[in-house]
């Protein structure tokens, strides 16, 4: 048994949260799915299954973890490391090298391989995963679906017994998921175990004898229902405008990114933008929101609109010491009822003490929501991804909360993978080669077999 898990859990000193009694075993060539809501403990998972808990992470841990014959908490880390590799769910979190290039040969060299071994482990990974043109790159400027394949090419490079990921496909488009579950088939195949855990498990179900394992955890208060009819909502209607943007064009490091990107949008629609990783989806909306230099027109009535942006990584806008402090900051007379609203509908209730950083991704993800929709920008709203780390309970909401916004009469914009998500909204625009290539009605722009069900937004 390449892997075996008894009773193992764990408990974070912060909020004593983490990780319920959990009790595996993984052979060689398994390959496991691990499911269940948004803050259940997953990553937690992961992390005690590699050995990152308890050598990196100072909380309560109790039983055991066995990988290849070594305890994990009495083993040296490096040993554990030789053995297994976990891909985060925030890929950034774990770029350590000045380029793409560097960043695979990383744990290449760290692992006393040969030259020739590395060079040619070095080329399958770029060629594997598409990354031979960004090979002298930063991974710091590439977008996040761009890094999740360098963080995949990196960790799978290295050939572990046991590959460890934690949300694979959340910010892969279609045909790179395709491509890493038919890499995952191989790896499987040659006798790696694979433990992935996943909200998005449609694309997974074509692995060869995979097995799932439901993780229901402590989440703590069930979230309350909601109905975007009942007017519970507390947002004042808008006037009408539009919102118009004319020729934008973005050149970042000599590369035009966007050319000529030209639309109008009413104010009352939600509007998804899908399209590749690394077509200059989020350039796009950190140009709309004044973030990023361009040239060309982004204006409401001729003045700049007032947006709020969610950006794809949640980590690089929480900065308080607790996400109270998050949501309030800077807010002189803050709506308190609508603060409390917020809270339960994002089921942040229990973290109102908790420094926002120290949350599962999804649970960051709610909390730099709850914090752009306080500030009740005019306009609308931009989200960068904003179905990462959610499961579809929390999806379901998200798209209720966005109809809600948008039956006042403002805009809400959002960049996903998730054609689910994109299916749910009132236009699509397909962006390739920098500019839209395509404009229409979700049931026009998707291609079905790309859509799953989610469930009814409605009445939740």
């Amino acid at each position: 048994m390449l892997l075996h898990a008894d009773n193992v859990a764990y408990r974070y000193p912060q909020n004593q949260r983490g990780l319920p009694p959990v009790s595996l075993e993984i052979a060689p060539g398994d390959a496991w799915l691990v499911t269940g809501p948004s803050g259940c403990g997953k990553s937690t998972l992961a992390r005690c299954l590699t050995g990152l808990i308890p050598h990196l992470y100072r909380g309560e841990m109790t039983g055991a973890v066995w990988l290849d014959g070594l305890n994990t908490v009495t083993a040296h880390l490096w040993e554990l490391t030789e053995r297994a590799g976990l891909v985060f769910q925030n890929p950034a979190a774990q770029m350590l090298a000045s380029t793409v290039e560097d960043e695979i040969v990383f744990g290449l060299e760290n692992l006393g391989l040969s030259r020739a071994e590395i060079a040619d482990r070095l080329e399958r990974a770029l060629a594997q995963f598409d990354l031979a043109p960004l090979r002298e790159r930063s991974s710091l400027t590439l977008s996040g679906g761009e890094q999740q394949k360098v963080a995949l090419a990196a960790t799978m490079a290295r050939q572990p017994a046991l590959l460890v990921l934690d949300e694979p496909l959340s910010m892969l488009d279609s045909n790179a998921s395709r491509d890493l579950v038919a890499s995952l088939a191989t790896c499987a195949g040659e006798g790696a175990a694979l433990v992935i855990c996943e909200h998005r498990c449609e694309p997974l179900h074509s692995l060869p004898g995979l097995r799932t394992f439901q993780l229901d955890g402590n989440v703590g208060d069930s979230v309350p229902d909601f109905t975007a009819q009942s007017g519970d909502a507390p947002f004042a209607p808008a006037p009408p405008f539009t919102l118009n943007v004319e020729h934008l064009s973005v050149t970042l490091d000599g590369q035009k990114v966007l050319h000529d990107v030209s639309f109008a949008a009413p104010g009352g629609q939600i509007v998804a933008i899908v399209g590749r990783n690394g077509v200059g989806k989020t350039t796009l909306l950190r140009a709309l929101v004044g973030l990023q230099r361009h040239t060309g027109v982004v204006e409401v009535a001729g003045a700049r609109p007032d947006l709020a942006l969610t950006f794809q990584n949640p980590d690089v806008q929480l900065f308080n010491a607790t996400v109270r402090d998050e949501i309030l900051y800077k807010l002189s007379t803050p709506n308190m009822a609508y603060y409390a609203w917020l809270l339960r509908l994002l089921g942040l209730d229990a973290y109102e003490a908790i420094p926002p950083l120290l949350l599962s991704e999804g649970e960051k993800k709610r909390v730099a929501l709850a914090t752009a929709l306080l500030r009740a920008p005019r306009h609308g709203l931009l989200l960068d991804e904003p179905s990462l780390g959610q499961d579809a309970v929390h999806k379901a909401r998200l798209m209720t909360l966005a109809r809600a916004l948008a039956d006042t009469g403002r805009l809400v914009i959002m960049t996903t993978h998730d054609h689910t998500l994109a299916a749910q909204t009132d236009r699509v625009l397909l962006m390739d080669n920098g500019t839209f290539v395509a404009d229409g009605p979700p049931e026009e722009v998707l291609p079905p077999s790309t859509v799953y069900r989610l469930p009814s937004t409605e009445t939740l």
